[in-house]
C-alpha cells in the first residue's frame, strides 16, 4: 500500500510540474505583412530555442490586414511594410509605436521564355507597364533600356497584389516619386485601384502566377524571388546607375534615412539619394501598442524586440534583407527602454 501511495504521490507531484510548466508557457500572437515573414519566421524560431516557454505565432496576411488586427486588438502585434498614416492611428483604441526590424527590397520579377538576358528598369517605364500604356515585351521604350537583347512580340501580363499590402505601399511610392503620372492616377495607398492586371495573394501569390504566366511582370520581395528562382531586373536610381537589389545596395539606401529617423521612425526610403543605392528599398515595421493591457506579453515581446534588433540581425543576410544600421538599433533600444510594460 506504501508503494502504491509513494506512486500516486509522485504521479500527482508530475502532473503538478506539468501543469506548472504549461502555466508558464507564454503565447503571443501577431498577424501582418508577407514581405517579413521569412525573417520573422526564422526569428520566432531561434527566439523559441532560447525560451521554450514563448511561442509568438505569425498569421502572414499581408499589412492592410495586420493594421486592421492590431487595430481590432484581435492580436498582440501587428507587422507593416507601409507604415500606418494618421487617420489609421486615430482608429485605434491607444497609441501605436512603429519599430523598424530590417530592410529589404522590392524587385520587378518576369518570366518571358528563352530570355537569358537580366532586363533593366526605369521608375518611369515600369510606371507606364503597371498604368497599361506599354503592352508588349518588345515596345521601343524597352527596347531603348535593354539594347542587342532580343525581346519578344509578347504580350505583358502584370501581376499585382489582390489584397491591401505593405509590398504594394513601397512599390506604388516609388512608381509615384518617379513618375507625376501615376502619382496623378493612381497615387500611394496599400490598395490601389489598379488600371490594368491580375491580382494575387500575398508575396507568395504573386510569385506564384508570375512563375505560371509566361509574359508575366510582378513585384515581390527580394527573398520570393530568389527562393522561387524567378528573374528580376535592375533598376535605375537616382544617381543614373542601374542597380540589382542585394544587402549592399538596400544598406545603402538606408544610410541617409539612419541620420534623419523621426521619433516615431515611420520613414520612406523609395528613390532615396546617393550612389550604390537600389531605389525600391524599405523598412519593415513591427507594431506594437505603447500601453498594452496583457503586461506579460508586453514585457516578453519587449525582451524579443531587444533580441531581434541585436543578435537576430545576424539572420538577415542569408534570407536577402539588410540588418538596421547601428543608429536605427540605438534609437529603438532607447524607445523600448521607455516602454510602458508594468
Amino acid at each position: 500500500m506504501k508503494t502504491l501511495q509513494k506512486a500516486l504521490a509522485s504521479l500527482a507531484g508530475g502532473v503538478l510540474l506539468i501543469c506548472g510548466a504549461a502555466a508558464q508557457t507564454i503565447q503571443i500572437n501577431g498577424a501582418g505583412a508577407t514581405f517579413p515573414y521569412p525573417i520573422y519566421s526564422k526569428w520566432f524560431s531561434e527566439y523559441n530555442k532560447l525560451h521554450s516557454n514563448v511561442e509568438i505565432n505569425y498569421q502572414s496576411i499581408g499589412s492592410g490586414g495586420g493594421i486592421q488586427q492590431v487595430t481590432k486588438q484581435t492580436v498582440f502585434f501587428g507587422a507593416t511594410d507601409g507604415p500606418m498614416n494618421q487617420e489609421q492611428l486615430q482608429l485605434a483604441p491607444g497609441r501605436i509605436l512603429h519599430f523598424p526590424t530590417v530592410l529589404g527590397a522590392v524587385v520587378p520579377v518576369y518570366n518571358s521564355p528563352n530570355l537569358t538576358a537580366e532586363l533593366k528598369f526605369t521608375g518611369p517605364l515600369l510606371a507606364d507597364i503597371f498604368l497599361g500604356k506599354i503592352t508588349k515585351w518588345n515596345d521601343p521604350a524597352i527596347a531603348k533600356l535593354n539594347p542587342g537583347v532580343t525581346l519578344p512580340g509578347r504580350d505583358i501580363i502584370v501581376v499585382h497584389r489582390a489584397e491591401g499590402s505593405g509590398t504594394t505601399y513601397i512599390w506604388v511610392d516609388y512608381l509615384a516619386k518617379t513618375s507625376p503620372e501615376w502619382k496623378t492616377k493612381v497615387g500611394v495607398n496599400a490598395s490601389v485601384n489598379w488600371p490594368t492586371g491580375v491580382g494575387g495573394r500575398g508575396n507568395e501569390g504573386v510569385a506564384g502566377l508570375v512563375t505560371q504566366t509566361p509574359g508575366a511582370i510582378g513585384y515581390v520581395e527580394l527573398i520570393y524571388a530568389l527562393q522561387n528562382k524567378i528573374a528580376y531586373g535592375t533598376v535605375r536610381n537616382m544617381a543614373g546607375e542601374f542597380m540589382k537589389a542585394s544587402v549592399q545596395s538596400v544598406t545603402a539606401a538606408a544610410a541617409a534615412a539612419a541620420t534623419q529617423m523621426p521619433p516615431d521612425f515611420r520613414v520612406s526610403i523609395t528613390n532615396a539619394p546617393g550612389t550604390g543605392v537600389y531605389p525600391i528599398s524599405s523598412f519593415t515595421w513591427l507594431l506594437l501598442y505603447e500601453t498594452p493591457k496583457d503586461k506579460t506579453q508586453a514585457k516578453t515581446m519587449v525582451d524579443f524586440m531587444k533580441w531581434a534588433l541585436t543578435d537576430g540581425q545576424k539572420y538577415c543576410a542569408d534570407l536577402g534583407y539588410a540588418p538596421l544600421p547601428a543608429d536605427v538599433v540605438k534609437l529603438e533600444m532607447a524607445a523600448l527602454a521607455k516602454s510602458k510594460t508594468s
